[in-house]
């Protein structure tokens, strides 16, 4: 399996997005806005978090890719936002261990 890392450099998506979500990951707020996401009462740590998040991240990027109907932009940022504010979590993590 890849390390975290490189399944985030590894995303590939279009410019405005990840804009849009490094600008929305400054607001960020993992008690609030992960259980919205995820449906967790107890929060996962930021490594399993992120696991999911890319997951869900991958099956919006393959609707918006396929133009489904059902696909949802504001969701997509909202996912896209917290996988921001996770992985800057994540890093911190390790950084101070």
């Amino acid at each position: 399996m890849q390390d975290l890392f490189t399944m985030l450099s590894s995303l590939r998506r279009p410019r405005l997005l990840i804009r849009a979500a490094r600008l929305g990951a400054a607001e960020y707020r993992r008690n609030c806005h992960l259980p919205r996401l995820i449906g967790y009462r107890t929060l996962p740590g930021p490594a399993a978090a992120l696991v999911q998040l890319i997951e869900m991240e991958r099956e919006m990027n393959a609707q918006r890719k396929s133009d489904d109907a059902g696909y949802s932009l504001p969701r997509h940022l909202d996912v896209l936002i917290a996988l921001v504010g996770e992985a800057q979590l994540y890093q911190a993590s390790r950084a101070s261990t």
